[in-house]
């Protein structure tokens, strides 16, 4: 119960850390304005009498301009909010009074680790965050020149943002170089190519470094970039197989002479899996998908241990494709595992194998009058699974939300890695009879049993919270990110949306009806001014003249 009102805690104690500031402020000034009355050493009551005779004096039209500017101002303050909230998704107002203001009243903030854990506690928070926003090579990333750039072309748009470009600019360059590419001068300016961020300079630099030598990364870049269909691409991909095979042969004896070579073996051996895992996929987007599963289960018996590239992913799709779902569940038996990590191919695709077994003849009418059997109580747990997982995936499964090409680079559990699963596993659900209907009766129900996924996770750690700001750098600016849990409005918002709608009224009421409301103002500011006259008779009344006097003096 108290892990459950935390989140409620913390926003009213922001709320009450503002309220005292605006009290305070509030405070502030009314003391100048008795400052500002009290300047001459005057009786009390001669100053609230001034005060009430200027307040008397005052037309309809200053009531007007005062509550018609005090609703520009909220309004302002509104729209402002509002834009603030949407971009960075959280108040400015709430974020400013709980940085900045709760120190200066004595406020402590609970996030910051005590003293006596501040060395251990601090870095482990931190490594913590790194690990919960760690972005991952998309497995099944599309090619640049014979898919992103046609849909440039078609659209207009740019599916790919800078930030997942200059990752994969990262990327090649650990790949696809080493220390020793200095003393061959093809690798020296692929070394090059790699870094250029000119797309067109990077396809100069290739053909340059391949007039040099049979260049292995030379080809897999004309392949990726300069390709405009997937039939060159392959076309591509086998020269720079011809090429890596002959390369990685002649490392691989001489791995062991030194750090160099064996540096040298490393690179050669990761040029040599990527080109393999590339060609598979091509043939799988050419409809030779038989050969694509002999190729990736080939490469993954080869190199058992390069599982940076997830190629496991990509046989599952291409499985699923094939329908061959004892072949799927023999691999899911592997990968699938409490000690490896997991993905939303690995949950939805368990989760896809078990609904299969039942989807087709469930009824949620049926299951509600009889309860549900076994296969179907399995069905719904691995549903559950997953959606805890990444809660992303069902609003592009059932089609709720609108698809849009996966980025080349997909954070686990958020928005992109949903993307990326739902762009090539849509039709593996569709083609299941009756499972996108199973998954549409019971998805939801997972937001039952994690209803503060942020603070207490049930099958896997709490959702991390910094997958919006991730997502929102990986995902191009067309597309709406999807965010999850799904952020209430501040109350700030609603706050200045009320006070900006009451002024509004105030205004347009005092400009139609300028005798009545200037009767319940001087009424309501009477009655607002009349302790303050109770309270200053008294206290003229119990002090001395002469200490009043010298009092309104300093």
């Amino acid at each position: 119960m108290a892990e459950a009102g935390t989140g409620f805690l913390e926003q009213l104690k922001s709320c009450i850390v503002w309220s005292w500031t605006y009290l305070w402020t509030l405070w502030f000034f009314i003391m100048l304005f008795l400052v500002y009355i009290l300047r001459v050493p005057l009786k009390i009551n001669d100053n609230l009498s001034s005060v009430s005779m200027f307040l008397n004096t005052l037309t309809p039209k200053f009531y007007v301009a005062l509550t018609g500017t005090s609703s520009l101002i909220s309004g302002l303050i509104l729209i402002f909010e509002w834009w603030y909230f949407r971009k960075y998704g959280t108040s400015f107002i709430e974020q400013v009074s709980v940085s900045h203001l709760r120190p200066l009243l004595g406020g402590v903030d609970n996030s910051a680790p005590s003293a006596a854990s501040a060395a251990g506690g601090d870095a482990d928070s931190n490594r913590q965050s790194v690990s919960e926003c760690k972005v991952w090579r998309n497995p099944l990333n599309l090619f640049r020149g014979a898919e992103y750039n046609r849909y440039t072309w078609v659209t207009g748009r740019e599916p790919l943002t800078y930030y997942d470009m200059n990752l994969s600019a990262q990327d090649h360059q650990t790949f696809f170089t080493c220390d020793t590419d200095h003393l061959r001068p093809a690798d020296a300016i692929m070394q090059k190519a790699w870094r250029e961020r000119n797309p067109q300079a990077r396809i100069s630099a290739a053909h340059e470094a391949l007039e040099l030598n049979e260049c292995a990364t030379a080809y897999i870049l004309l392949a990726e970039e300069e390709a405009t269909t997937i039939v060159e691409a392959e076309k591509l991909f086998k020269q720079a197989l011809k090429a890596g095979e002959g390369c990685y042969r002649r490392s691989q004896q001489l791995q062991h002479h030194g750090a160099q070579y064996e540096a040298q073996h490393r690179r050669d051996t990761n040029v040599l899996v990527y080109i393999k895992r590339r060609l598979a996929m091509c043939a799988r987007k050419l409809g030779r998908t038989r050969e694509a599963v002999k190729m990736m289960r080939d490469l993954m018996k080869e190199f058992p241990l390069l599982s940076m590239f997830n190629i496991h992913e990509n046989l599952l799709e291409a499985l699923l494709e094939l329908q061959a779902y004892a072949d799927v569940q023999a691999v899911l038996a592997k990968y699938d595992d409490i000690s490896l990590p997991k993905s939303a191919t690995i949950c939805y695709t368990a989760a896809l194998l078990k609904a299969r077994a039942v989807s087709d003849k469930f009824s949620p009418e049926a299951a509600s009058r009889r309860g549900l059997s076994t296969a179907e109580m399995n069905a719904v747990e691995a549903i559950h699974r997953a959606v805890e997982f990444n809660p992303h995936v069902p609003k592009y499964l059932l089609e709720m939300k609108s698809l849009i090409l996966p980025p080349e680079h997909i954070l686990k559990r958020g928005d992109s890695e949903a993307i990326a699963y739902a762009f090539f596993h849509l039709q593996h659900w569709k083609r299941v009879e009756g499972a996108l209907n199973l998954l549409h009766c019971t998805w939801e129900g997972t937001f039952r049993m994690i209803p503060y996924p942020l603070e207490k996770g049930h099958l896997f750690y709490p959702y991390p919270i910094c997958t919006e700001t991730a997502d929102r750098e990986l995902l191009p600016s067309f597309h709406e990110v999807s965010v999850y849990p799904k952020k209430e409005l501040p109350f700030f918002i609603l706050f200045t949306a009320g006070l900006c709608s009451f002024t509004a009224m105030l205004a347009l009421l005092t400009h139609q009806f300028p005798e009545l409301m200037g009767v319940f103002a001087k009424a309501f500011l009477s009655t607002l001014f009349a302790p303050l006259n109770f309270v200053m008779e008294k206290v003229e009344s119990i002090l001395p003249s002469s200490l009043w006097h010298q009092l309104t003096r300093i």
